[in-house]
Order: C-alpha cells, then sequence, then structure tokens
C-alpha cells in the first residue's frame, strides 16, 4: 500500500490553515466581550444614557475594583432617604446590567439562529463560497463593534455581536465540515482537532490584546471589538486559492473529473483513485439511505434515544459551571467567552488577575491539544466521566476556598488551583466529546439533523447562561460553585448509566448498547463502520 501513507503536502497546510482563520474569528469573537474590557464599555454606556449623577458616584466607587465580573445592582447610599432618588438609581443599574448582559448573549443568539444552516449553505453553494458569504457577515458585525464609540454604543455593541454570533454560527458547522473533507483519512482526527485548537488561540489572542496597555483602555476598546475584520479579510483573500471540497463535487455534484482535480492539488500528485473510489462508496450509501428530518429524531424511536442522549451531553457542557469561567459554544468541539475569571482571581487575593486569567486562556489551549490524543486512547464516554468528576471536585474547592477566604489567606491559592484544574478537566472531556459523540451517535442519514439540533441546543444554553448568569452570581455570591456542583454530579450519573462508549464500534452497535440500557432503539439503517467516520480509525 504505497499511496496510503499520509500526504502533507503545501496546499493542504495552506487549506487548512486558511479554513481555521474562521474557527480563529469564531474563538476571537467569543473571548473579547470579556472581563478585561467590561468596565469601560459599561462606563461608555451609562456616559451614552446620560445616568444620573448619584448613579455616576456609585459608578466611580465600583470603578476602584476594576476586576469586579458583571454589573451587581448595588445597594442604595444615599445619604436623603427620599425614595425617587432611590428608584432611579436602581432602575438604572438594572438597566446597564440587562444591556451588558445582552452584550455578551446577543452572540448566542446569532449564533443560535445560524447553525441550523450551516450545512445546509456549504451544501447548496459549496464550501469555499459559503465561507467566503459568511466572512461578509464576519466583516458587516466587526465594523458594527469597531465604529461603536462614534454612534449609540449600546446599540452598535449589542447588534455587532449578534451579526458576529451569526456568522459563528455558520462557520462553527462549515469549518469542520470542510476541513475533514479535504483531510486524507488517516489524519482527518487530527486536522479535525485543529478547528478547536484555533478557537481556543483566538480566545488566548483576545485576552493578550485586551490588556490595559494594548487595546482594553478607554482610547481603543473599539478598535479591540473591530479587529476580528483583520482574519475576515485575510481569509477572504485567501479562499480565492484554495480547492473545493473533493467531497462535496463528487458526492453532491457528480463532478467526477473536478473532484480528481481537486484532489490531485491536495494530495500533491499521489494517485487519488483509492480516495475516489472510497468517496464513490460514501456516496452510494449516503443515497441508499434516507434523509431524516429533526422531528422524526424525537418521533421515531429507532432516534429517539439517541438525540436524547446527545442533547443531555450538550446540556451537561454548558451548565456544567464552565460558564461562570468561560462560556463555550462548541460546534464540532468547543469554545468560551470570559466572564468570571477576574472576579475570581480577584476574591483570590491576586493583584493582576488578569494574568490569571491569561494562564487559564494559556491553559485552555494545552489541554484542548492534549484532549485531541487522548480521547482515541481512553474512549469517549471514560474521558467524558473524568473531566465531569474532576470538575465536581474543584467546584466544590473553589466554592470553599472563596467562602473561607477571609479567615484563611490561603485559601486564595486553594481557590486558584481549584480554578485552573476545573478548566483543565473541562477541556479534556465535557469541552470537545458532545460533539464527537453526537456525530457517532448517528449514520449518514440522521446525522445532519442531529448535528443541526445539537448545535441548536447548544448555543441556546449558552444563550441562556450568558443572560442569566450574573444574575445567578448576584443570587448566590461565593456559593454559586456549589449549585454548579450538584448539576455536574447530576450530568455525570446520567452519563455513567445512560451514556455508551462510541469509541471504534458500528453504528448497529451502538444502537445495540442503547437498547441495553434502557432505550427503545432498533438499529438504523444500512449501518455502517465508524472508519466510515474516519473518527475511529484503527491500525
Amino acid at each position: 500500500p504505497v499511496s496510503h501513507s499520509p500526504q502533507i503536502t503545501g496546499t493542504l497546510v495552506f487549506t487548512v490553515f486558511t479554513a481555521v482563520l474562521g474557527s480563529f474569528q469564531f474563538g476571537y469573537d467569543i473571548g473579547v466581550i470579556n472581563a478585561l474590557n467590561r468596565q469601560i464599555i459599561i462606563t461608555h454606556y451609562r456616559h451614552v444614557l446620560d445616568v444620573p449623577l448619584a448613579d455616576r458616584k456609585a459608578l466611580n466607587s465600583d470603578a476602584i475594583d476594576s476586576t469586579e465580573e458583571m454589573p451587581r445592582t448595588p445597594y442604595p447610599m444615599y445619604s436623603t432617604p427620599t425614595p425617587p432618588p432611590e428608584e432611579e438609581f436602581v432602575e438604572d443599574s438594572g438597566l446597564i446590567t440587562m444591556l451588558w448582559s445582552l452584550s455578551v448573549s446577543s452572540f448566542a443568539i446569532g449564533g443560535m439562529i445560524a447553525s441550523f444552516f450551516g450545512g445546509w449553505l456549504g451544501d447548496r453553494l459549496g464550501r469555499i463560497k459559503a465561507m467566503l458569504l459568511a466572512n461578509i457577515l464576519s466583516l458587516a458585525g466587526a465594523l458594527l463593534m469597531g465604529f461603536s464609540k462614534l454612534g449609540p454604543s449600546h446599540i452598535l455593541i449589542i447588534s455587532g455581536r449578534a451579526v458576529s454570533g451569526l456568522y459563528c454560527g455558520l462557520i462553527s458547522g462549515l469549518v469542520p465540515m470542510y476541513i475533514g473533507e479535504i483531510a486524507p483519512t488517516t489524519l482527518r482526527g487530527a486536522i479535525g482537532a485543529l478547528h478547536q485548537l484555533a478557537i481556543v488561540t483566538g480566545i488566548l489572542i483576545s485576552q493578550i490584546v485586551g490588556l490595559d496597555f494594548i487595546l482594553g483602555n478607554r482610547e481603543l476598546w473599539h478598535i479591540l471589538l473591530g479587529l476580528s475584520a483583520v482574519p475576515a479579510i485575510l481569509q477572504s483573500v485567501l479562499l480565492f486559492f484554495c480547492p473545493e471540497s473533493p467531497r462535496y463535487l463528487y458526492i453532491k455534484l457528480d463532478e467526477e473529473n473536478k473532484a480528481k482535480k481537486s484532489l490531485k492539488r491536495l494530495r500533491g500528485g499521489v494517485d487519488v483513485t483509492k480516495d475516489i473510489a472510497e468517496m464513490r462508496k460514501e456516496r452510494e450509501e449516503a443515497s441508499s439511505e434516507q434523509k431524516v428530518s429533526i422531528i422524526q429524531l424525537f418521533t421515531n424511536s429507532s432516534y429517539r434515544q439517541p438525540i436524547f442522549v446527545a442533547l443531555m451531553l450538550h446540556m451537561a457542557q454548558q451548565f456544567s459551571g464552565i460558564n461562570g469561567l468561560t462560556i463555550i459554544k462548541n460546534v464540532n468541539n468547543q469554545c468560551y467567552d470570559i466572564l468570571l475569571l477576574n472576579q475570581h482571581f480577584s476574591d483570590a487575593g491576586l493583584s493582576q488577575p488578569v494574568y490569571a486569567t491569561i494562564g487559564v486562556g494559556t491553559i485552555n489551549t494545552v489541554f484542548t491539544a492534549l484532549s485531541v490524543f487522548l480521547v482515541e486512547k481512553a474512549g469517549r464516554r471514560s474521558l467524558f466521566l473524568i473531566g465531569m468528576s474532576g470538575m465536581f471536585v474543584c467546584a466544590i474547592f473553589m466554592s470553599v476556598g472563596l467562602v473561607l477566604l477571609n479567615k484563611f489567606a490561603w485559601m486564595s491559592y486553594v481557590s486558584m488551583v481549584a480554578i485552573f484544574l476545573f478548566v483543565s478537566f473541562f477541556e479534556i472531556g465535557p469541552g470537545p466529546i458532545p460533539w464527537f459523540m453526537v456525530a457517532e451517535f448517528f449514520s449518514q442519514g440522521p446525522r445532519p439533523a442531529a448535528l443541526a439540533i445539537a448545535a441548536f441546543s447548544n448555543w441556546t444554553c449558552n444563550f441562556i447562561v450568558a443572560l442569566c448568569f450574573p444574575y445567578i452570581a448576584d443570587l448566590c455570591g461565593p456559593y454559586v460553585f456549589f449549585l454548579f456542583a450538584g448539576v455536574v454530579l447530576a450530568f455525570t450519573l446520567f452519563t455513567y448509566f445512560k451514556v455508551p462508549e462510541t469509541k471504534g464500534k458500528s453504528f448497529e452497535e451502538i444502537a445495540a448498547e442503547f437498547r441495553k440500557r434502557g432505550g427503545a432503539a432498533r438499529p438504523p439503517k444500512a449501518a455502517t463502520e465508524m472508519k466510515f467516520l474516519g473518527a475511529a480509525e484503527t491500525a
């Protein structure tokens, strides 16, 4: 077997790099509204909305602690006990809290809407044209935010975040689909993982350029928000030199000659007969299996149990408490908005918590890379359980450390270690694995619908947490992670009893596992081996 060795050509490297620039934008857009520039934006909101003087005084005292994360409704501190100013104060504070929450969560609304359409757009226009079209949204969102200082900033930022969310909803489906289709079979897993690696890299870069002495200051914050236009323009130019997906050309358009030409560019002159034969088989299997609608996933007993488990895995990922540190929307892997890290590190006694936040971003990136290798060795279910169990323990230590900080100064170190480990456990298991497993639960027919509903549920949960977390944090204070520890424990038990291992199994074997665990699933028609996905290639 001469031609089956992995072929890493210049064209392949260039094409994958170009594609994951979209993932990088996704990560940057996720991380850019974070604790590093929050106070500046809130101050600007208050200025634009002409907040009463009493409230500005309260803001100034709040701004001394610039690491406070979500805007909290302050306690009335007026010397005069007259009710009207007090009502005005609380009302304005609530408005700013709502606007800030919308600035964060409008991104998820856009993603939620667009997540349904990434696959459809890729099939209608082709992968390259679909990514080019999506970049129009990216540029529009970046321009709205970049010019937000010149107009009504709250409207421009919220709408810019929503448009950027639409872009990310599309990209979260398009990029993994494209790089998975152009990758050689033996490299598909590794190349596919670059999507998430680019996302967490984008998050890390947004944290670094958001430092006060770079762009996270009162003069340049609008440039920080609009900076995602740079990779969008770069990707738009480079996409014109990238070959279209050979699988799209052959399986969707039946253009065998164009598919061969594209493959030869990607493989560098190696004989592509075997690849064409594999695509021919894939095309036959895809045409022999009927497409399944989203409604049928819930009404057909063959798919009801798998889709329920898939949705629960995504809920576990989003409601695990990672949203208290980072909000992650993983489409085909997962990503984050930094929400409370600075507050936690400040409470834990760090004078420069932003650097600890960047440290967590670095850990994010390192452990995301590590999970790529672990997931094929340890198995999906095992890693998910290890990750959730570790997060459960860390959540308890995190809260204990913050609750007892006033009594024992050394508890600050307990909190910090717990936060770092919490993120590490998330990246090893619950972060990337739900997307692997949803693809593996379903064969070719129901898979597109299953991935669409999984993406939608993930974005929806992301939105709910982004909108509600500030209020939950206000209510619970340092005890908030005790609440999340309970949620994580419940999802861990669900995983143990209901989620089958999928590594190296055919769809028929996975369906049998679901039946054994209490589902009424029959094996879906035309079950194919996992190697068809490129997800379990054993030597």
